[in-house]
């Protein structure tokens, strides 16, 4: 298997973010994609970042980041894309918080051009960026996606295929999107979802399947990340993720 895997999960207490950082190498994973909450006490001290988990290999391989591209959450943004730059890394995977009903098509594209020029931004500093298309927001129905990536500027800004929030917002064939945008897909946020909940990597209703089949016949080799948030046991999250995406892989 020559993707790298990697793990996600909101921690709620500093004991939860522990057992996180310290566990999941431990597990087989190749690096943590981190959530806002777990970086963003050390923003402006990277070097603070360094010194407290520099020696756990692929810890921040991406940061997950948000907000509605106004003025403050742009600056927040290039503050971010500098600490990635400053920790060694890869990806930043940029969650766009605007509802869905207040957008156009002509918005998607005003926020394609913003997007495309953070994009290059952060390549300048080694970084590339990652739309993470979300339910309820500005990219959420498929032909969203084509208005999105045929304005940004080529090579600006990847996608982040997340296999619940696609099944949520009523795209039932993860498949198709995942081959019909396979140029552009620099990363994966796999989770389960049956009933309204987030589930588990094989315990929910999602048919992953065809979703392997297609990450396959893309040729993709990059990160794929089990972005864990039904709630349940940290560590037992950990392990059954990683098993199901290692089977389902291979």
């Amino acid at each position: 298997m020559s993707n790298k895997l990697a793990f996600s999960r909101l921690t709620a207490t500093a004991e939860e973010q522990e057992q996180l950082f310290q566990q999941f190498v431990a597990v087989g994973y190749d690096g943590l994609q981190l959530k806002a909450v777990q970086y963003l006490p050390y923003l402006h001290e990277p070097n603070r970042f360094k010194e407290a988990f520099g020696h756990l290999p692929g810890v921040g391989s991406a940061l997950i980041a948000g907000g509605n591209l106004d003025a403050s959450s742009i600056e927040k943004l290039q503050s971010t894309i500098q600490f990635a730059s400053a920790i060694g890394t890869e990806l930043i995977v940029y969650c766009h918080g605007i509802p869905r009903a207040d957008v156009t098509a002509a918005d998607i594209r005003k926020y394609a051009d913003l997007l495309s020029n953070l994009g290059i931004e952060a390549q300048q500093q080694g970084v590339k960026l990652s739309l993470h298309h979300h339910h309820n927001n500005p990219v959420m129905y498929r032909d969203d996606f084509d208005i999105f990536f045929n304005q940004i500027k080529e090579g600006s800004v990847g996608l982040t295929i997340d296999t619940a929030h696609l099944v949520k917002s009523g795209i039932d064939d993860v498949a198709e999107v995942i081959r019909s945008f396979g140029r552009v897909i620099d990363n994966f946020h796999m989770k389960d979802y049956e009933q309204g909940e987030w589930r588990v990597l094989g315990q929910g209703a999602i048919d992953f399947g065809p979703i392997f089949a297609s990450i396959r016949d893309i040729g993709y080799t990059g990160w794929i990340s089990a972005d864990e948030e039904s709630g349940g046991d940290i560590l037992q999250g950990m392990k059954d993720c990683y098993t199901y995406l290692h089977n389902g892989l291979l």
